[in-house]
């Protein structure tokens, strides 16, 4: 099968949730199709990040988006119903360039990535087509409404709106429609929803196996450090957690790594707390902590933080929220928390056992390494494609 798989992000490097989803699905699905890579890009891709591509596609065509353009889209919102993020990713130039690309490769089937790549193939109607939702963006930005500025709340809802009925428009425009999670399919306001199939991220077990390294960290946190539900629970760590713990365990040491660390997460840091930005192997970076702690408070879809942490055997700390998607047993695999309290006294709780340590740290790895993994995920996204 020839496959155009289209992305608003290059899939390498992989330090975002939609690259890793992306990357995985090309891998496996290179092993049956022919794959032709379309990405939209804000910055120039390194000849380096488009050869870990060329391993696996036919051809690769990266489209960039210039700051101008991008100005002038974010206008348009203004004057548009569309979502900012959909006017961000959309330009008739590239338009042109991906009709172009469609009449020449003669695709079996179009694959797109996120809502914000819909518009580019809603008026191709001979070609079947496949709609990758990933998450709910909208519940993501009814949930970040709260914590936003009191200035900037009018735009935050206005963008939470907008993809609310643009992800029930975008509904039309494809054949078949995949999502992370139920919890996150639920939240598409479509009324056949229930026709979107779930399709979760999975680890590579292979890869993230457990390292021996000395434990420097009692707690870690590692995500996208630019990302906003990243950085609320980073700040969550610093100013609501940390300082119980310390009246407690006064030398506690804490962890908080990840890529592009936002300036309000580099402030963070302290005697007890270290952040640390992008790391070659993160393996080494999950195995230098006794607990990973995520206390998401925001944002959507499965985390995929979790899934690395607990096949390295690294007993988690998470929020319910986290676990709508994940469905771990609290106290088997996983330990789930919704309160300060709550949090303080199971870190407090688990440091203190080293024994619980081991057990939800060999049940988690056991629990995500049978649930989730890229080729049975991957199995299923292929007979979608060939329906």
């Amino acid at each position: 099968m020839k496959l155009i798989y289209l992305t608003s992000r290059f899939p390498y490097p992989i330090n975002k949730g939609d690259k890793l989803r992306s990357f995985h699905q090309i891998k496996e699905l290179s092993k049956q199709n022919d794959i032709y890579l379309i990405s939209l890009s804000e910055i120039k891709v390194p000849k380096s990040s488009i050869k870990q591509l060329d391993k696996y596609c036919k051809s690769v065509h990266v489209y960039h988006i210039s700051l101008i353009n991008r100005i002038f889209n974010l206008l348009k919102t203004f004057i548009n119903n569309r979502p900012f993020q959909v006017n961000y990713f959309y330009h008739h130039k590239i338009q042109k360039k991906i009709n172009f690309n469609i009449s020449v490769i003669k695709p079996d089937h179009i694959f797109c990535q996120l809502v914000r790549t819909a518009l580019y193939v809603k008026d191709e109607h001979s070609i079947p087509k496949t709609l990758d939702y990933m998450d709910a963006l909208s519940k993501g930005l009814e949930r970040r409404i709260k914590i936003s500025k009191f200035w900037q709340k009018p735009f935050v809802k206005m963008e939470w709106q907008r993809m609310k009925r643009f992800e029930n428009l975008a509904f039309e425009f494809f054949n078949n429609h995949i999502i992370i999670s139920t919890s996150d399919r639920n939240e598409i306001a479509h009324i056949n929803n229930k026709n979107i199939e779930i399709i979760p991220n999975g680890i590579d077990a292979n890869y993230y196996q457990k390292i021996i390294t000395d434990k420097i960290y009692d707690l870690i946190f590692i995500g996208n450090l630019s990302y906003v539900p990243n950085i609320e629970a980073a700040k969550f760590i610093s100013k609501k957690i940390f300082p119980l713990l310390q009246q407690k365990v006064p030398n506690i040491k804490i962890l908080i790594s990840g890529s592009n660390p936002s300036k309000k997460v580099l402030r963070l840091s302290n005697e007890n707390i270290k952040v640390t930005g992008w790391v070659d192997d993160i393996r080494e970076t999950y195995c230098s902590g006794k607990v990973f702690f995520a206390p998401m408070s925001l944002g959507s879809g499965l985390q995929n933080k979790l899934l690395e942490a607990m096949s390295l055997g690294i007993p988690c700390i998470t929020s319910n929220l986290c676990n709508e998607s994940l469905g771990a047993t609290h106290m088997k695999n996983i330990i789930i928390g919704n309160s300060v309290e709550q949090y303080i006294s199971q870190i407090l709780n688990i440091l203190s056992k080293p024994e619980l340590i081991s057990e939800i740290g060999k049940n988690g790895r056991e629990f995500v390494n049978k649930k989730f993994s890229w080729e049975s995920s991957n199995k299923i996204l292929m007979e979608i494609l060939k329906r």
